[in-house]
């Protein structure tokens, strides 16, 4: 692989030694292909990993030292293994920084210092779990390197602690669990409150999904993502009136859900919960009809998911709900529809193998005309969880 090659002669170029001596990683990023805003309601998503993501290249120090560099950032640094802390500047470095860190929490002192050289091929900030990523890739190969492996699911749930405690960042587990655990052509139907999870095959014939970027910075995110939780929190406050043990949404079925909504108060309350209530059921209803092959039925629900996360949910925005209605007019595509918080970010959409470059051409031209903002594309293939590459990858 050509393109492997560079990069170990780029890893010894900044950290010398031998490319012998260096072990080569990888983790995916991941699309959600339905289920939005569900996982922090302890309810179902239905994830992929994708075939691209972050490749990590690291060997062996004979000190106690870290070292970090990025193909794609300017930023490097060395750190001593006992000075592992959380700083602002280190921006990108918290992230593997934070694993260090993780490992030590659960009593995995490294034997050794390392050097580390990242190369993402996710668009940074995108949405597709650029952080997640580099997160999992850094656990699985510390672990590997120590001669202590873990199962992926525990490497999951380490690495969601570690960007929630370390890095600040309150996520859910959806993220580092479909690209620790994916597997090419499946989808993974995630219970986020209990993980238990299920692989989906994910037979999509002659259908491509594509995902469309916005480019729209997301500045709403955080400040809407803790309104929303609030809301969330809010209807199960009073739903509890009929469920005195009722703690998440997502313990609720749809039918138990519209039989004693008139309990929330607030209208705005009520339609994030019923968006939530019903988004678990499309999860739910999706697996049955991919079960069945039925790619059209699959497509309108995630027709469906969108607008109920423009409705009901109110997260989509201008730029996403601009992406989606080009994309929906474009002959050959099964339905489309927002992925990740909102607010900008990304689209997916389930485009025939021939309407792909019109999808492209025809999405980009409106989107750019409507919004001022150059999109981009990406034609996806569904691929593996975390896994090390051999020589001949």
């Amino acid at each position: 692989m050509e393109q492997l090659a560079h990069l170990k002669q780029e890893f010894v170029w900044r950290f010398g030694g031998k490319a012998d001596d260096i072990s080569v990683f990888q983790a995916p990023g991941r699309v959600n292909l339905i289920g939005e805003h569900t996982d922090y309601n302890g309810g179902s998503v239905f994830p992929a990993a994708l075939t691209f993501g972050t490749t990590l290249l690291i060997a062996p120090r004979s000190d106690r030292r870290l070292g970090f560099a990025s193909t794609n950032f300017a930023l490097t640094k060395e750190i001593a293994m006992d000075q592992i802390a959380f700083s602002e500047q280190d921006d990108w470095i918290n992230y593997p920084k934070g694993i260090v860190w993780e490992l030590g929490h659960r009593g995995i002192r490294l034997s050794r210092g390392y050097n580390f050289l990242f190369h993402g091929e996710i668009p940074n900030g995108a949405g597709l779990s650029s952080s997640a990523s580099i997160e999992v890739v850094t656990a699985y190969a510390l672990l590997s390197l120590e001669g202590k492996p873990a199962d992926t699911v525990e490497i999951a749930r380490w690495c969601q602690h570690a960007e929630n405690e370390f890095v600040g960042v309150k996520c859910g587990i959806m993220d580092q669990f479909a690209v620790a655990n994916g597997r090419k052509d499946h989808a993974i139907m995630l219970n986020c409150d209990t993980l238990a999870y299920k692989l989906v095959p994910f037979q999509s014939g002659d259908y491509k999904l594509v995902i469309g970027n916005t480019n729209k910075r997301r500045g709403l995110v955080d400040s809407k993502y803790n309104e929303r939780r609030s809301e969330c929190e809010q209807a199960v406050q009073e739903l509890q009136q009929a469920f005195p043990e009722l703690a998440l949404l997502g313990q609720l079925t749809l039918e138990q859900y519209v039989a004693n909504e008139h309990l929330i108060s607030d209208d705005i309350v009520r339609r994030r919960a019923r968006h939530v209530v019903e988004e678990i059921d499309r999860v739910a209803r999706s697996i049955q009809v991919l079960g069945e092959g039925d790619l059209a039925a699959f497509g309108r629900l995630m027709n469906a998911s969108h607008d109920s996360l423009r409705d009901l949910y109110e997260v989509t925005g201008i730029e996403l709900d601009t992406m989606v209605n080009a994309a929906r007019l474009v002959p050959g595509v099964l339905g489309s529809r927002m992925t990740g918080a909102g607010f900008g970010g990304c689209t997916v959409s389930l485009v025939h193998l021939d309407s792909v470059e019109r999808f492209i051409q025809d999405v980009g031209n409106t989107y750019k005309r409507e919004t001022g903002l150059s999109p981009a594309f990406y034609v996806c293939d569904i691929g593996d969880g975390v896994r090390k590459l051999t020589g001949e990858a």
